[in-house]
């Protein structure tokens, strides 16, 4: 399954690159196809690239949802898998 998680923006490089924070783990991304993002804006996160800028609440409510869910994005920012036994 493909999902695109909410991350924040804590960082902007060269290149078109930024360090993300995604419920807690540090990833370097492509801002590429969101030019508009910023240090401290709230981005989906596919494959590497930010896709869109989102508000803070959408990503909140997400990021909340996700926490509910773990497995769902445990493969995408290495979460821990959590057991229901």
């Amino acid at each position: 399954m493909c999902l695109a998680i909410p991350a924040q923006i804590t960082q902007l490089e060269e290149g078109n690159l930024a360090t993300v924070d995604i419920l807690g783990v540090s990833r370097s991304i492509s801002v590429d196809l969101t030019p508009q993002a910023q240090v401290g804006s709230y981005v989906l996160v596919h494959a590497g690239f930010a896709i869109e800028v989102v508000d803070e609440q959408y990503a909140q409510e997400t990021l909340e949802l996700i926490r509910q869910f773990p497995d769902l994005a445990a493969d995408e920012v290495m979460l821990p898998q959590v057991s229901n036994s």
